[in-house]
C-alpha cells in the first residue's frame, strides 16, 4: 500500500515542501531513497526503537520511503515523524485519511518522544503558501510556528498523540498567537537605558546619529572608559522593528535554532556580540550543513565586536563584502544558498595593546613598533567602511558620582531617532533600501546636493585628510542623517562639518591613505 506525508527541507532561510512516500509490497528489506544524509538514513533505528517502546509493529515486508523531490539533498532528523506515520498509515496501524492535510515534522527518541526541530518558521510559512491545512510539529517549536496566522499548529510531546490525532480518538489543542499584540507589548521594553551612563555626551550623540541613519561606528578609548557598556545600550535607541523585520529575522534564528525556549516572535532588534576566537565560518556562515553566522543573525539588528584588533586578520577581512552588499552567498559545488546580512557594526578597541595611550592620568608602555603592529591588525579598507570612528575618554570621578547629574533617557533619544528613520522611509518610499546608510551614488546626487560653503568644507577635508571616495560617501550619508535630525531639507555646512570630525580618527591612528 503506498502511502503520502509531507515534511519540509530548509533551503537558506526558506523552506521546500517534501513528500514522504511509503510503500509496503512483498518482500524483506527497508529502503530509504530521495538523496538523505546520514541523519536521515539512521531514521530506521530510531523508529524501530519509538515502534516497539510504544506497542507498534514495524511491517516484516518490504518498506520503501522516497523523499521527493529525489534530487534535493535531506538533511538531519527531522524526518523521523512524517516517516514513521508513513509506515504506520502504509501498514494500516492507523488512519492515513488526515496524513495530506498537514506537514509534519520531529525527530523521535528511541522510546517515542518528539524533540524539537530547526527551521519552524519556514516551514509553517511554506506550509500555508501551499495551502496545507495544518502544521505538526514538537511542542518545544509550536509558539515559533503559531506566528504564522490562518494556519492549524498543534504541538505534540509523543509519538503516541499524533496517532492519537490521526485516528480521532485525542483532541490536539490548536496554539494561535496574536502575532500583532505581542509584537507591540514587547517591542519597546529593555532592561537598561541610556540614562545610566554619566557623561560621554558626544559618545551618545555619535551613537544617535548612527542609529538614525544606520551607520557603522568605531569606538576607540582606553579601558574601563565605558565602550562595551554604551555598545550594549544601542539596541535601546534605534527604532523599532517593523512586522515584516520582525518575521525575517525571527525566520533566520528558527533556521540557526537559536529562537530559545520561548519561542515566538523576535521583537528585539538582534544584538551580537561574539567572542573574538570566533572563526571565519562563525561569522559570515556555511558548514558542511550551511547555517547562518554572525553577521546573519545580526540581520536588522548590530553585530558588536567588542576589542576588533583581538580577532584575526581574516576575520576582519570577510566582513568586507558583507558590509557593502548586505548579503552572504555560502556557494558549494552542487549548491549555494544566500543569507541577509543587513546590519549596524559597532566595534570597539583599545588605542594600543596596554590600552593606555592617551590616557590622563596612566602612563602607555608601548613601544611605538608595538603600537604600529596592533593597529595594522585592521586594514585601511575595513576602516574605510566604518562610517563613524569616535574617541572615548574616561569619565572623571566627579562627574561619575554626580547626584544631581541628569541624562538623557534613551526613550527620549529614541524618538529622535525615529523622527529622522520616517524621513528616511518617506525619500526612500519608492525605493529599495530604507536607511542612509544603504544610499548608493545615484541616491547621493539626488539628496546629498551640497551648497558653496559645504562643497568648499568638503574640499579641504579631502585635501587634508587624504580621504578615499569611499570616504566622501560615507560623509555625506552621515551629513544627511545629521540633517534629518535637524529636520533641515538641505544639508549644511555645520552638518559636514560634525561629520568629518567623525572620520578623522583613522587618520591620527592609521594614518590611512
Amino acid at each position: 500500500m503506498l502511502v503520502k506525508t509531507f515534511g519540509s527541507a530548509l533551503t537558506g532561510i526558506d523552506a521546500t515542501t517534501i513528500c514522504v512516500e511509503v510503500n509496503i509490497s512483498t518482500g524483506v528489506n527497508f529502503f530509504l531513497v530521495g538523496l538523505p544524509d546520514n541523519a536521515v538514513k539512521e531514521s530506521l533505528h530510531r523508529i524501530s526503537a519509538a515502534f516497539e517502546t510504544n506497542g507498534l509493529k514495524m511491517p516484516g515486508r518490504k518498506i520503501t520511503v522516497n523523499l521527493s523531490p529525489a534530487d534535493l539533498r535531506k538533511e538531519g532528523s527531522a524526518y523521523d515523524l512524517p516517516i514513521a506515520l508513513g509506515i504506520l498509515g502504509a501498514s494500516e496501524q492507523i488512519s492515513s485519511k488526515l496524513l495530506d492535510k498537514f506537514v509534519i515534522m520531529g525527530e523521535l527518541s528511541l522510546d517515542g518522544t518528539v524533540r524539537p526541530i530547526k527551521g519552524a518558521l519556514p516551514i509553517a510559512i511554506q506550509a500555508r503558501k501551499e495551502g496545507f491545512r495544518g502544521l505538526i510539529l514538537p511542542e518545544a517549536n509550536v509558539r515559533e510556528a503559531a506566528v504564522v496566522d490562518t494556519l492549524e499548529v498543534y504541538g505534540v510531546n509523543s509519538l503516541s498523540e499524533v496517532i492519537g490525532f490521526l485516528n480521532g480518538e485525542k483532541e490536539l489543542v490548536k496554539t494561535q498567537v496574536d502575532t500583532r499584540r505581542e509584537f507591540l507589548d514587547k517591542s519597546t521594553r529593555f532592561d537598561i537605558d541610556f540614562n545610566e551612563v554619566r557623561g560621554q555626551a558626544h559618545v551618545k550623540r555619535a551613537l544617535e546619529i548612527a542609529a538614525a541613519g544606520g551607520h557603522n561606528i568605531i569606538m576607540i578609548g582606553t579601558p574601563g572608559s565605558g565602550k562595551t557598556m554604551l555598545a550594549k545600550r544601542i539596541p535601546t535607541i534605534m527604532p523599532p522593528m517593523t512586522l515584516h523585520e520582525a518575521l525575517e529575522t525571527t525566520k533566520i534564528h528558527s533556521v540557526a535554532g537559536k529562537i530559545g525556549n520561548e519561542g515566538g516572535l523576535i521583537t528585539h532588534r538582534p544584538f551580537r556580540s561574539p567572542h573574538h576566537m570566533a572563526s571565519e565560518v562563525a561569522i559570515v556562515g556555511g558548514g558542511s550543513s550551511p547555517v547562518p553566522g554572525e553577521i546573519s543573525l545580526s540581520h536588522n539588528g548590530i553585530l558588536f565586536l567588542d576589542e576588533l584588533p583581538e580577532f584575526s586578520r581574516s576575520v576582519i577581512e570577510v566582513l568586507r563584502q558583507p558590509l557593502e552588499d548586505k548579503h552572504i552567498t555560502i556557494a558549494r559545488a552542487k549548491y549555494s544558498v544566500e543569507y541577509p546580512s543587513n546590519f549596524m557594526l559597532v566595534a570597539s578597541m583599545n588605542p594600543c595593546p596596554c590600552g593606555y595611550l592617551g590616557h590622563p592620568t596612566k602612563e602607555c608602555t608601548c613601544t611605538p613598533t608595538q603600537i604600529a603592529r596592533y593597529m595594522s591588525r585592521v586594514s585601511g579598507p575595513v576602516m574605510d567602511r566604518i562610517d563613524m570612528h569616535i574617541e572615548v575618554a574616561p569619565v572623571p570621578f566627579e562627574l561619575m558620582t554626580a547626584e544631581s547629574l541628569q541624562s538623557e533617557s534613551s526613550e527620549q533619544i529614541r524618538q529622535r531617532v525615529i523622527a529622522a528613520r520616517n524621513i528616511q522611509t518617506r525619500r526612500f518610499e519608492s525605493d529599495t533600501i530604507h536607511s542612509n546608510a544603504m544610499m548608493e551614488s545615484r541616491h547621493l546626487k539626488s539628496y546629498c546636493k551640497l551648497d558653496s560653503p559645504s562643497r568648499l568644507l568638503m574640499n579641504r577635508a579631502m585635501e587634508r585628510l587624504g580621504l578615499s571616495a569611499r570616504a566622501h560617501d560615507r560623509i555625506l550619508k552621515v551629513a544627511r542623517t545629521i540633517a534629518d535630525l535637524a529636520a533641515k531639507e538641505n544639508i549644511e555646512a555645520d552638518h559636514i562639518a560634525e561629520a568629518i570630525g567623525y572620520r578623522s580618527l583613522d587618520r591620527s591612528f592609521w594614518g590611512v591613505k
